[in-house]
């Protein structure tokens, strides 16, 4: 009798674990706890494809107007397709998902997630880390310019963890006639991210762009930062974006790197633009390298990288066939000021050559910043 007491207590303490881990859970990079929603609800917390329980998906909350899609779905003559597994969420006007996770109080994070459009046109997602001491730990991510081949985009966000708990919230804003005219989401992952520092090699921080989001293994497409993100959270350690449209964060497990594993792919024009700020001597020379060359991916074409700081321009031109490679380019100059903004934009718009209509560009990497010991000689 006693042994059945001591085995009910240990089967009481597992239920109470599992059920304090739908509230809030300890994350590790990769996914959140299931992320990807393969997991999904009962058919009593289904209407059809509407969730009717706010807690019907396990480890998510959802509020308004949540569908619940298994790949091949189709709306109207539309088909609808998930990018990992076979399942994802559609969130309608005003929908949101939101899950509670325990995080390193301090430390700094970026939120990668999969989205895809489906009937509205002008359609945006907000994200959110709550509760925060600043405002800037949230975005606006536009997903009406798709650049992947199939419909699909992962995204990037970066904050810091000003709590040892925090709720993750995807929320769409839209006000569309059909409630179901929404983006479909898949894929929430997490990654510590840690805060490159200038070196005696590197002036500037996270040159060679190897400190980043997460990427999903199984995708081809990798990842946007957002536009309008500053330094502080960027999800690109030390890097902004400064520009109306994203650039890509890709691997060299899908792409041609040009050195090191991850680059960064200018996909749209002079929309496309990185730029990181760096202590510098005035009347003092310097001389920035990079490498310039195409991602493999079927970007073809006349391409030119602009590099621009202190006041001086440099371009170098690319002749993509889109199968990969790279040349250097190297701008001198003399600093004017005690900070100098080093920017990089691509000069030309550039679409893929495999029918799909997607934007790319060249592909930036192994950026390096040095003062010259001796003008005369650089």
């Amino acid at each position: 009798m006693y042994m059945k007491m001591q085995n009910l207590n240990v089967l009481l303490v597992v239920v109470l674990f599992f059920a304090t881990c739908h509230t809030s859970l300890s994350i590790t990079d990769g996914l959140l706890p299931n992320g990807d929603f393969e997991h999904g609800p009962k058919a009593s917390d289904l209407k059809g494809s509407v969730i009717t329980g706010h807690n019907a998906i396990p480890n998510w909350t959802t509020t308004g107007f949540v569908e619940y899609i298994k790949s091949g779905q189709k709306q109207g003559d539309m088909l609808l397709i998930v990018p990992e597994g076979t399942y994802a969420v559609r969130l309608g006007n005003e929908a949101s998902i939101k899950q509670k996770i325990q995080l390193e109080k301090g430390k700094f994070y970026s939120l990668t997630f999969s989205a895809a459009r489906t009937c509205a046109q002008e359609e945006k997602l907000n994200v959110s880390v709550v509760p925060t001491t600043e405002k800037s730990d949230w975005g606006v991510f536009p997903v009406q310019t798709m650049y992947g081949s199939n419909g699909w985009d992962s995204y990037a966000c970066g904050f810091k963890a000003d709590y040892p708990e925090l709720e993750i919230v995807i929320h769409n804003p839209g006000m569309e006639e059909d409630p179901a005219c929404g983006p479909l989401i898949d894929s929430v992952a997490l990654k510590t991210l840690n805060p490159p520092r200038r070196t005696r090699d590197n002036l500037l921080k996270n040159g060679n762009f190897e400190e980043g989001p997460y990427m999903f293994p199984n995708t081809s497409w990798g990842v946007l930062i957002p536009p309008h993100i500053e330094d502080a959270h960027s999800p690109l350690p030390g890097w902004m974006v400064e520009s109306l449209k994203a650039v890509k964060y890709i691997d060299s497990n899908h792409f041609a790197v040009p050195a090191g594993k991850r680059a960064v792919e200018l996909v749209a024009g002079k929309e496309s633009v990185i730029a990181q700020n760096v202590k510098t001597t005035i009347g003092k020379v310097y001389v920035l390298t990079f490498a310039v060359g195409d991602a493999n991916n079927s970007c073809e074409g006349s391409m030119v990288v602009e590099a621009f700081a202190g006041g001086d321009t440099v371009q170098v031109p690319y002749q993509s066939k889109g199968k990969g490679g790279f040349v250097r380019g190297k701008l001198r100059f003399k600093a004017v000021s005690a900070r100098t903004r080093v920017r990089f934009l691509s000069t030309f718009y550039t679409m893929k050559n495999d029918n799909s209509g997607s934007l790319c560009g060249p592909v930036i990497d192994d950026i390096r910043l040095l003062s010259v010991r001796y003008p005369g000689r650089a």
